[in-house]
This record gives C-alpha cells, structure tokens and sequence, in this order.
C-alpha cells in the first residue's frame, strides 16, 4: 500500500551538482532499451575523452521499461533489470530518468506495484539525483508527494506551441526541466528574452522528425498512452505528407525545427542554453550511435567510436 497523503517540505529537496561552465548536457534516449549500447560507449567516452567535444557532457539517459502503465511518448520495448540499469548509470556519474509521460492516468493507476517499486529505486540509487519525465499532473503532485527524492521533468508530449503557455509553464516549482514542442525551438527573439533561471529549466528537442505542420501530434501521443494503458484501440494514422518512409536523421536535419551541433555551440549556447534531448527510443542502436556521434563527436574521431563500437560482437546495432 502506498502512502499519498504526505507533504513535502523544502529540507527535502535535493541540491542537484553545480553546472559546468559553458558546458551543452546532452539528454539520451534508450536507458533501458539501449543498455548494451551505453554499456559499450560509455567506457569509450570515459577512456577516450579526446574524441569528443570538450564543450558537451551527458547530462541524463532516459527511458522506461516495457510494461509499464505510466509510460508514455513511446511504447517500450526494454527488458533490461533495473538494478543493472541503475549500477551502469551509477558507475559513469549519469543521472536516469524514466519516462513516465503517459497523459491519460486516472487515481486508480498511482498504485500500480512495477511503477511505484521504479520510483522507489530510482530514488534510493546513489549520489546522483535521478528523476521522471511526467506529463500528467495528477502524477506530478503523486510523485512530488511520495517520492521527493526524484526531480521532475515536463514532457514535450504536452505539446505546448504557445510560447505563452511555455513560459507559465517554465515558471512552475514543480519542473527542474521543461521540454517544449520542436515547434518553438526557433523563436529567438523570444527565447532570448528569458531570463537566466528560466533558460537553466529549458532542454530543447534537437532531432524530431515529426512533420513541421502535423495538428494530430497530441492525439499520437494519447494512443500511445493508450496502448500503454493496455487499451484495445487502433493505431493513431498518421497524417504527414511522408508518413510511409518513416524516420531518418537526413529527414529530421531538414526539419525547420532541427537543432544541429553548430546551432548548440554557436547559437543556443552563447544566448544561455545548456540542455538538449536526444529523441530515438524507439529507432534502433545504429542511429542512436549516429546521434551520438553527431551531436558529441570530433569528426577525425567519429570512425574511431564507430569502429569500437562495430566490432564489439556482443553488440547488435541493427
């Protein structure tokens, strides 16, 4: 039985390290899908810190398991142990998040036993503060109440395009992070405008593929949730002009919404930002390699990392 009726007090916070100073904090995707990819390029990047930019550091790996009725923006396929997941995570100095984003939770979903049991070891993990990609806010004040240990993060699967309704949204005690919808990724002049606190809590979405113009991205995201849910439904058809090719990063870098590694070091960062997500739970190993090797790799590096990474034959990439 869980407890829900407690109340949070400030000396339960916890103070999260101190940021680096001119430092991009890459949020990755996959932490329970793509442990065998981590497992091998995390020793990579701790050993051969030389083939990567000096200017970026992995800020969090995220992701959930399958089964898990709080899940959302993707439905998950990972099986790996958590304790596993969590030992990796801890090894590297790597906060976990675990994607709780589903938007269509009722009270009667907050005791569910694998999700709360996820909580309670994501919060007693270490020295590193994990924390939970949310969307619901039925769930926020869950978790706020029962496991303060966890700093929260607002999901983009909010789909929040008013830049309004973005900022009340940044100004909310309840987030330490807050990812916008792709969509607004591009308005500097009022990005900018920001203020420092304000810009400390914004973790852009650098390589969404999703048609620039798409109107039905909450009503994918709620059939995701559904399905999660265990809910008999059909799947959400797609409307986008280029629907049946699915996604490539060739696709997504021509996204006017698109943030590549030039825009981070020479744009957002100068103006104040730090943090950029990583999309790709549910693509596969290869292209999650490609991402790191785009957005965190010298280029005189990258055939380095892909070659370690290739002929580990214990890894599958595709």
């Amino acid at each position: 039985m869980y407890v829900i009726f407690i109340r949070r007090t400030e000396s339960d916070d916890m103070d999260l390290d101190k940021l680096k100073e001119g430092t991009a904090y890459y949020h990755l995707p996959g932490l329970f899908e793509f442990y065998e990819l981590y497992h091998m390029f995390l020793p990579i990047f701790r050993e051969h810190r030389e083939y990567f930019y000096d200017w970026c550091d992995i800020g969090s790996v995220y992701g959930a398991p399958e089964e898990c009725i709080w899940g959302g923006g993707r439905t998950s396929f990972g099986n790996r142990d958590a304790g596993e997941v969590l030992a990796l995570m801890r090894e590297y100095g790597i906060s976990a998040r675990l994607t709780f984003s589903n938007s269509l939770l009722e009270r009667k979903h907050l005791t569910d036993k694998k999700c709360n049991e996820l909580c309670a070891l994501f919060e007693k993990s270490g020295e590193k503060q994990n924390g939970v990609i949310v969307h619901s806010d039925l769930l926020t004040e869950y978790l706020k109440i029962n496991y303060p240990g966890l700093y929260l993060v607002s999901s983009t699967t909010k789909v929040i395009t008013d830049f309004g309704q973005f900022v009340s949204e940044l100004n909310r005690n309840d987030f330490l992070y807050v990812v916008p919808d792709f969509r607004l990724n591009k308005v500097f002049d009022k990005l900018d405008a920001l203020s420092e606190k304000q810009k400390d809590k914004l973790e852009f979405l650098c390589n969404e593929c999703c048609w620039f113009g798409c109107k039905d991205r909450k009503q994918c995201y709620e059939n995701v949730s559904r399905k999660n849910l265990d809910e008999n439904c059909p799947d959400h058809e797609c409307t986008a002009p280029d629907v049946g090719n699915g996604y490539s990063f060739s696709k997504a870098m021509a996204n006017p919404g698109f943030i590549s590694v030039n825009d981070i070091r020479n744009v957002y960062m100068p103006i104040g930002f730090s943090n950029f997500k990583i999309e790709g739970r549910g693509l596969g190993s290869a292209l999650i390699l490609e991402f790191i090797l785009y957005y965190m790799t010298k280029p005189e590096y990258q055939i380095h990392v892909r070659e370690k990474m290739y002929l580990d034959n214990m890894l599958d990439l595709f």
